[in-house]
């Protein structure tokens, strides 16, 4: 039998209350005081009899993003059984994702589940869907970003920093120098299709498989980290593979973009990250794909409407 391995946990909220601990726990756990810069906390009424008959209370705290505010909590050492009780302990409304103390460590903290709604400044890159091309209006994420600036004219910004052609590879080689005068405190990588097409003429061979995927969003997962950044990625649209033909020297079939959408799930399911499936939105709707890959006016407002609806 293996040992269990240690998790470091930081908790701001009910969590730290004795109470709570034996009930979920067993006994208390031990705990080292901790802080987490740059963001604050609103309240989040709970619904759930069991979780609230635990904690005895109806509202508990999330989290929220603000430049310059400071949350001060306490990092909890947890075995893996008691991660899985605390996983088992908070509601849908949370989701367990990594965040960077002010000490400079990094935990496992629960944050609101809904990844864009406590967003102040959001970076995007990506590729030629996320910087909407066919679209007039500038595709998805500028409806988002109308969206999301206009909740907060003071506080929230959006930066669109997508080039169309942008392999997974490009978006990580150029991300780590684009973050720090922008004060990100989310990623959002909507890249991938292009590394998954098939030249149409003999070219030097690449990787691009599974692997070589899971290495370049384990390399965006760090660069968000470091500027305590959630990372968000986004997933391949589904594409009409008859209609795609030679875009640039390169074939996309469906076949290869399934894979890929398979592969970025699952590495975002293990590692706990955000996805966000662009895929089914589109499934099946030809008529909003402008050339077969990349889609319409009409296109983008679909994907705007699952993006809120999912991530905001």
């Amino acid at each position: 039998m293996t040992d269990s391995r240690s998790h470091k946990l930081f908790s701001f909220g009910t969590l730290l209350d004795e109470q709570v601990q034996k009930t979920l726990f067993g006994r208390t756990v031990p705990r080292s005081p901790a802080a987490l810069a740059g963001h604050t906390t609103r309240p989040l009424p709970i619904t759930d009899p069991a979780v609230i008959a635990t904690s005895g209370l109806d509202v508990h705290l999330t989290l929220k993003r603000e430049i310059g505010a400071v949350v001060e909590g306490a990092v909890l050492h947890l075995t893996d059984e008691d991660l899985a009780a605390a996983d088992g302990y908070e509601v849908d409304d949370y989701a367990r994702r990594r965040v960077l103390l002010s000490s400079g460590e990094s935990a496992w903290a629960y944050l609101d589940a809904k990844p864009l709604r406590p967003a102040a400044r959001v970076v995007i890159v990506g590729d030629s869907i996320a910087y909407g091309r066919c679209d007039p209006a500038g595709g998805w994420t500028a409806r988002l970003a109308a969206a999301h600036i206009a909740a907060n004219e003071r506080d929230h910004r959006v930066f669109n920093l997508a080039v169309p052609g942008s392999t997974l590879a490009d978006v990580c080689e150029q991300t780590p120098a684009l973050l720090a005068p922008r004060l990100p405190d989310t990623l959002l990588v909507a890249a991938g299709v292009n590394d998954s097409a098939e030249p149409l003429v003999a070219a030097p061979a690449r990787s691009d498989g599974p692997a070589a995927v899971a290495d370049r969003l384990a390399s965006l997962a760090g660069t968000a980290r470091r500027h305590n950044a959630r990372l968000v990625v986004a997933g391949p649209t589904w594409l009409d593979e008859a209609r795609t033909g030679d875009h640039e020297g390169l074939r996309f079939t469906l076949a290869r973009t399934a894979a890929l959408r398979e592969t970025m799930r699952s590495w975002c399911a293990v590692n706990h990250v955000d996805f966000l499936d662009l895929w089914e939105p589109l499934r099946g709707r030809t008529e909003l794909l402008s050339d077969g890959l990349h889609p319409t006016a009409g296109g983008h407002e679909v994907l705007h409407r699952y993006v809120t609806a999912v991530g905001h």
